[in-house]
């Protein structure tokens, strides 16, 4: 594994075995992160941004689910090859989630500084004394009191509970802290303060980011990278100017097209027509081809990762053939 990479996977396939057939949830997506980089992982629900987060802290269920993989490498370990207490040691260590709902992640009987001080006690050689006082801290650091320490989560708002969320995620400052749609449950100036949030604790302790969202703009402001998932695969990725500027992918397109313009306040928009595929029955080829424009009998077959430079590739047949353009125009 190349030690400038904090992850590094290679053909992960998820599905869960079910009575109503079997849910291909990912497939065969591969991913690498340099650390102290942030990329945005975006998509439709449903197209497999959580479950590939937990893949990457061992928490997909089993059975239903059933993970295979060629390469899970974590900071140049091997995550599939861990046993149980070797994953617990990482996790909440070396790797922390923020989960999308923070009325859930919190437990209502302990109190928050509790739940903080537990997490640096379970990791850090220190007394819970310690753990407590640095509970405190962390609390501080995320804009709350620390005199609220001693209070439970029914006591705080939504955007609080958020607070707390981050502050255990980041209380033993992880090498690698993946976020699944931290803002989802939160109003607009809520957003704002938890970006800001989660921006700065980042620079504070050079952590690297995955950030699990559909929200393009929120990308824009703190991702240095873009990978767009569709029905468990990347379908595009490269830096956040090869994305948003140069954008190659039909799927990615529609999700451009699909945003309002603030300059034209008229402007129609052009929604995806169609609907995700069902994960039990998946078309052959490219996902996307029954939803596509451009799509032509190449399509069917299966597809490969074509590079457009170094940093930027498209998942899509199409750019074999010379001259293929999509509508969008490229931003310079």
């Amino acid at each position: 594994m190349d030690n400038n990479l904090i992850l590094d996977i290679e053909n992960l396939v998820v599905r869960f075995e079910t009575d109503d057939g079997t849910v291909r949830a990912v497939n065969g997506l591969n991913l690498q992160l340099e650390k102290g980089h942030a990329i945005g992982l975006v998509g439709e629900t449903g197209a497999g941004k959580t479950t590939t987060a937990l893949s990457i802290l061992r928490l997909v269920p089993d059975p239903p689910g059933v993970v295979e993989c060629d390469k899970l490498g974590l900071d140049g370990r091997d995550v599939m090859g861990m046993s149980i207490s070797e994953l617990e040691k990482i996790r909440g260590k070396d790797v922390s989630m923020i989960f999308q709902d923070p009325m859930t992640a919190l437990n209502p009987v302990f109190t928050v500084g509790e739940q903080i001080a537990e997490s640096i006690f379970l990791h850090e050689d220190v007394s819970m004394a310690e753990a407590t006082r640095r509970a405190i801290d962390m609390l501080e650091l995320v804009g709350i009191p620390g005199e609220r320490a001693n209070e439970y989560p029914h006591q705080f708002s939504g955007g609080m509970k958020q607070r707390v969320v981050i502050a255990i995620a980041l209380a033993c400052h992880p090498k690698l802290l993946i976020a699944d749609e931290p803002t989802t449950a939160l109003d607009v100036t809520i957003q704002a303060q938890m970006l800001d949030l989660i921006r700065s604790l980042r620079e504070k302790y050079s952590t690297s980011l995955i950030m699990i969202t559909h929200d393009l703009g929120i990308v824009a402001e703190i991702c240095d990278e873009v990978a767009v998932m569709y029905a468990g695969c990347i379908i595009e990725k490269g830096t956040l100017e090869d994305v948003f500027n140069r954008t190659k992918h039909p799927y990615t397109e529609g999700l451009f097209n699909s945003i309002p313009n603030l300059n034209d306040r008229k402007a129609m928009l052009t929604p995806i027509k169609g609907f995700t595929p069902d994960p039990t029955d998946l078309p052959p080829g490219c996902a996307f081809e029954p939803r596509c424009p451009y799509a032509c009998e190449g399509c069917l077959k299966e597809q490969k990762d074509i590079y457009i430079s170094d940093t930027h590739f498209v998942r899509c047949s199409r750019y074999e053939e010379g001259g293929f353009r999509i509508n969008r125009k490229e931003i310079q």
